[in-house]
């Protein structure tokens, strides 16, 4: 069993598989209704941190590379692109299950009720 805090995984890169960098953690989302980790917030575009989209990615979607200090989502840059996404002054409710079930079913898995 590995345990990090939360501090150490912000602002972590994330690349696909090909090695792309797909932008940096900024945020790590728990459910506090079974203390688990929901979604990790996603930075990706713009030009020095102005412009950036944010991504909520479930938990799942996410596999750390321990060995080079980053996260890997499988997806391509034109996937995350074309994502779902917000901006930093109009967060969603990730509360919300049509919300949650759509970025779930978006990144490979359904959410079973």
């Amino acid at each position: 069993m590995t345990v990090l805090s939360a501090s150490s995984l912000d602002s972590n890169d994330v690349k696909n598989a090909q090695g792309d960098n797909l932008g940096s953690i900024k945020e790590i989302m728990i459910d506090v209704s079974d203390n688990s980790l929901a979604y990790y917030v996603l930075s990706f575009g713009g030009f020095l941190n102005m412009g950036d989209k944010l991504f909520a990615i479930p938990a799942h979607a996410l596999k750390l590379d321990t060995q080079n200090k980053c996260f890997i989502l499988n997806v391509s840059k034109e996937q995350l692109e074309n994502a779902q996404g917000f901006d930093k002054d109009n967060w969603p409710n990730f509360a919300d299950t049509t919300f949650r079930d759509s970025i779930d079913s978006y990144y490979g898995r359904r959410s079973v009720l």
